[in-house]
C-alpha cells in the first residue's frame, strides 16, 4: 500500500515538473538566459533630454514618464526594428578603471531606437555591423560608469520585460488609413503580430508600418478598437474594446492588462 502511494506520489510530481518545464521552455524560447558581450556609450543629458525613440515608431512618448530606460541598439542588435520593445539586462565588466564596483549591479533597459552606421567611417564607428552596441541615456548610463569613460564593454543578455500598467496604444494617420502605436508591452515586449477589430468588424490583419507602428487601411471610425497582440515569443493577448469609439487621431489608450 506504501509502495503504490509513494508511486502515485512520484508521478504527481513527474507531472508537475514537465508542466513547469513547458512553461519555462515557453518564456525563454526568445529570453535567452546567455550573456553576451557588447559595448555601450551615452546620449543626451542627466535629465534624459536629446532621446533618440524615432526609428520604432515611439515618437515622444517616452518622454511621457518613459524617457529613461530607453537605448538605441546597432545595427547587429535591432534586427530591422523587429527588435523593438525588446529588454535587456546590461552589466559593466572587464573595465576596472571605469567600472562602477558593487554599487552598479545591473540596468534594465527597452529597446527604442536604431543607432546607424556609418560605413564611411569603418573604424571607430561602434554601430556598423558586426559589432553589438547600445547607446544608453546618460542615467543610465552612469549607473554602470561616470560619463568621462565614454565607451565600456558591457555583458549583457535578453530579459523579459516588466512594465506599469496595461498595453498602451496610440492613434495616428487619417480617416482612410489608422497606424498604432504599441508600447509599453511587458513579456518578451516585441509584439510580432498585430489584429485589430471594430465593433462592427470582423478581425482585421494589420501590417507592420516600422518598428512597433502597425497599419490598416480600413475604416474604423467611430467604433470601439479591440487588438489581438502576438509578441516574439508567441504569446497572444486580446485585448476588448482597449479603444473607446468615440477616440481621436492623435489619443493615446491603456489596456486593461498586459502581457
Amino acid at each position: 500500500m506504501a509502495r503504490s502511494k509513494n508511486l502515485f506520489t512520484t508521478v504527481i510530481l513527474m507531472a508537475l515538473f514537465a508542466v513547469a518545464m513547458s512553461r519555462r521552455i515557453s518564456l525563454v524560447d526568445k529570453i535567452d538566459d546567455n550573456w553576451y558581450y557588447a559595448h555601450a556609450t551615452f546620449y543626451g543629458d542627466m535629465s534624459g533630454g536629446e532621446t533618440m525613440q524615432g526609428a520604432c515608431g515611439y515618437g515622444d512618448l517616452f518622454q511621457q514618464g518613459y524617457g529613461l530606460e530607453t537605448a538605441a541598439l546597432s545595427t547587429a542588435l535591432f534586427n530591422n526594428g523587429l527588435t523593438c520593445g525588446a529588454c535587456f539586462e546590461l552589466m559593466c565588466v572587464n573595465d576596472p578603471q571605469w567600472c562602477i564596483q558593487n554599487a552598479a549591479g545591473t540596468i534594465k533597459i527597452t529597446a527604442t531606437n536604431f543607432c546607424p552606421p556609418n560605413y564611411d567611417k569603418p573604424d571607430g564607428n561602434w554601430c556598423n555591423p558586426p559589432l553589438q552596441h547600445f547607446d544608453l541615456s546618460m542615467p543610465m548610463f552612469t549607473k554602470l560608469a561616470p560619463m568621462r569613460a565614454g565607451i565600456i564593454p558591457v555583458k549583457y543578455r535578453r530579459v523579459p520585460c516588466v512594465k506599469k500598467g496595461g498595453v498602451r496604444f496610440e492613434i495616428k494617420g487619417n480617416p482612410n488609413w489608422i497606424l498604432v502605436t504599441v508600447y509599453n508591452v511587458g513579456g518578451a515586449g516585441d509584439v510580432s503580430n498585430v489584429k485589430i477589430k471594430g465593433s462592427n468588424t470582423d478581425w482585421i490583419q494589420m501590417s507592420r508600418n516600422w518598428g512597433q507602428e502597425w497599419q490598416t487601411g480600413t475604416m474604423l471610425g467611430g467604433q470601439s478598437l479591440s487588438f489581438q497582440l502576438t509578441t516574439s515569443d508567441s504569446k497572444m493577448l486580446q485585448l476588448d474594446n482597449a479603444v473607446p469609439a468615440n477616440w481621436q487621431f492623435g489619443q493615446n489608450f491603456e489596456a486593461a492588462s498586459n502581457f
